[in-house]
């Protein structure tokens, strides 16, 4: 069984979407100023890096991050590679592509290339996820869906459809994952959020994985 780190590492490197907080990670007590102990100040966005997305986060009084059920955030995915080419997945490539068997998909982009270059910063330009594959996605009965960049939505949408849709139909959203390196197929998924019980639960920085699937003779 083969185990692939999907998160992104996060520091002060890391790109946020505009307008978010930026990261900082700072030194709070150091042994080698005479502290007992090594501790880090962390200051970041609740969507930073690979992060969840919870209904609250665009719905006021909808579920929040810390009541998402495990169930969701941990079982079979599909990884569906999306070709370099699309810098929109359309309601056509989900028909085609994704299958109502699995009920978590993650799209592999050309955006998975973009973390590899951090110090370019934000990329405005990156592949995302249109409104009527959004509402496809809901017909096959997904539950989750993942994207490898820091928005399933398009730059600067004025109405953030995709969000609403999904998250209205209680899809809990995965972004800011990095599938460079693994391949189109079925996995175990593994993604767990911080367990936050301030603020208003919009969302929350996660640690995600995916384990291979053990095939049977």
């Amino acid at each position: 069984m083969r185990i692939y780190d999907i998160s992104v590492p996060l520091s002060s490197l890391t790109p946020t979407y505009p307008g978010d907080p930026g990261i900082e990670v700072s030194q709070w007590l150091s042994i080698a100023k005479g502290d007992a102990a090594n501790v880090s100040l962390l200051h970041m966005g609740a969507h930073s890096g690979t992060h969840v997305d919870a209904p609250a986060h665009f719905i006021e009084d909808a579920l929040q991050v810390g009541s998402l059920a495990l169930n969701v955030l941990t079982g079979e995915a599909q990884v569906v590679r999306v070709p370099d080419s699309v810098s929109v997945i359309e309601e056509d490539f989900v028909v085609a592509n994704c299958s109502a068997a699995t009920k978590r998909v993650l799209f592999k982009t050309r955006n998975s290339s973009f973390w590899r270059d951090q110090e370019q910063g934000f990329r405005a330009d990156y592949t995302y996820l249109h409104p009527d594959a959004a509402a496809q996605l809901v017909k096959l009965g997904i539950e989750l869906v993942g994207i490898d960049y820091l928005s399933v939505e398009q730059f600067k949408s004025e109405g953030f459809k995709t969000h609403h849709i999904l998250l209205s139909n209680g899809i809990v959203i995965v972004e800011g994952l990095d599938l460079s390196e693994v391949s189109a197929g079925i996995y175990e998924l593994i993604c767990l959020p911080l367990r936050l019980a301030a603020g208003s639960g919009d969302g929350a920085p996660a640690r995600a994985i995916l384990r291979t699937v053990p095939t049977t003779s």
